[in-house]
């Protein structure tokens, strides 16, 4: 593959033969000529004969399901690919669906695909076993970022609504760049785009792409940052899935758009980046305002703006109207004497009432001072009187008391235990029983 960024053009190389020599050829004898079809076909038999069916082991990719249910897929290890199909019949007795990265062992027959004269194995059987070598990295990368939180939702950040100017990492060859200039300028004309090229697969892409995400976020002049591939296997999208890409897209200090592959793609990158798009136009859609839009909306707003300015300026003129016709623009000198008059009354009602708070206030204060002047305010005689009180009270309550009570000729009758006896029932005869007179107690056996 080309250095990304650059376009190499074969023009061919040599001198062309000159016509002349073709024509002094002398004429070559009969030979008997093969068409295509027919040596596809000696092809074909050759090598059904020749392998006939065998077992092969290796790693689904490509991996495609169309409605007819037959299953196409590649059969790839470190050393070469092959090319898989497995009919609808056979696709039916599956245990599993098959996925991109499995490892399998499967049985089938070598045959040739006389339309495009390819060599394929029919597949009759499949086993699995286990996840593939890149899957299997896959899933340990995945595993990895997300203990450290990378694909947190809480981390993810908001893409500015207005970009002014938009970073893209890409390949400069292919389709995905035209297809991304070409929807974003109908989108947004007025947004900047800023590519820097880069390989997007093989040896080296990864550190490519990883370094162009740090050059956009090192030296900024750009909104976001859109990585981009379209389509592919998973080892042609692998470039995108390895950690030295996660790194840098979670290190941007801009925010990051991953726009890889095909909708049902995923990659690394897309749990990262804040943002993932199914596909790079995709992309192109989702950070940009279809500016038909923004001409509807900002319409709608100017009429807003139109009719609530002329309800501000009818409002102002009825206000206007309404001040033209008050008496103080009308009659200017009736309303200044009118007003005068109004304040003479107010300043004489105003003295009025200061005189009659002022009468009220020194009544209220010769009183507190006249009772304050009377003996009986006096601190002294009125303790004199409350102690004369208390003397009152403490005898009365001496008087009416169990000892002034028995003082005065009652008794009080208590059985064998001191207790009060209320009641004649409450003694049996031979009950020994106290008499309790004002002078002393007395004892006494009941009958």
């Amino acid at each position: 593959m080309a250095k990304s960024g650059t376009l190499d053009l074969w023009t061919g190389g040599g001198e062309e033969e000159p016509e002349s020599s073709l024509a002094a050829r002398p004429e070559a004898a009969p030979v008997v000529a093969l068409t295509v079809g027919q040596i596809t076909k000696r092809i074909r038999s050759l090598l059904e004969q020749e392998l006939g069916e065998v077992w092969v082991r290796g790693e689904i990719s490509n991996l495609k399901l169309p409605p007819s249910g037959h299953v196409y897929f590649t059969l790839k290890d470190a050393d070469g690919v092959l090319n898989a199909v497995m009919f609808r019949n056979a696709a039916m007795r599956l245990s599993a669906p098959l996925r991109d990265g499995q490892a399998v062992l499967l049985r089938g027959r070598i045959t040739v695909y006389e339309a495009r004269g390819q060599y394929q194995i029919l597949v009759e059987e499949v086993r699995a076993e286990g996840l593939g070598t890149l899957q299997e990295r896959f899933e340990a990368l995945k595993r990895k970022l997300m203990a450290e939180g990378l694909f947190e939702i809480e981390r993810k950040r908001d893409l500015p609504v207005f970009p002014e100017r938009v970073g893209i990492v890409t390949s400069l060859q292919g389709a995905v760049i035209q297809d991304f200039c070409r929807v974003l300028g109908r989108r947004a004309p007025g947004i900047g785009i800023q590519v820097r090229g880069v390989r997007v697969q093989g040896v080296g892409a990864a550190e490519e792409i990883a370094e162009a995400v740090a050059a956009f976020s090192r030296e900024g002049g750009v909104d976001l940052i859109v990585v981009a591939r379209g389509g592919g296997s998973l080892e042609d999208l692998w470039a995108f899935n390895e950690e030295v890409v996660a790194r840098a897209l979670a290190a941007s200090l801009i925010p990051t758009v991953s726009a890889v592959g095909h909708e049902t793609d995923f990659t690394i990158a897309d749990f990262v980046a804040d943002l993932r798009a199914p596909t790079p136009s995709a992309a192109a859609e989702l950070i940009s305002r279809d500016w038909e839009e923004w001409r509807g909306e900002v319409a709608a707003l100017k009429e807003r703006l139109r009719r609530e300015v002329r309800a501000k300026v009818e409002w102002e003129r009825e206000r206007l109207t309404r001040l033209r016709n008050s008496p103080v623009f009308r009659e200017p000198r009736r309303y200044v004497e009118r007003m005068s008059q109004r304040v003479d009354d107010l300043a004489s009602g105003l003295g009025r009432g200061l005189r009659h708070a002022v009468a009220v206030r020194r009544g209220t204060w010769e009183g507190l001072r006249g009772r304050l002047a009377a003996p009986s305010a006096d601190p002294r005689t009125r303790i004199a009187r409350l102690r004369e009180a208390v003397g009152h009270w403490e005898a009365r309550l001496r008087t009416l008391g169990p000892e002034g009570t028995l003082a005065r000729g009652y008794a009080l009758v208590l059985d064998g235990e001191g207790k009060l006896v209320r009641k004649a029932g409450e003694v049996k005869p031979g009950q020994g029983l106290k008499i309790r007179f004002g002078d002393g107690d007395v004892g006494a056996k009941a009958v």
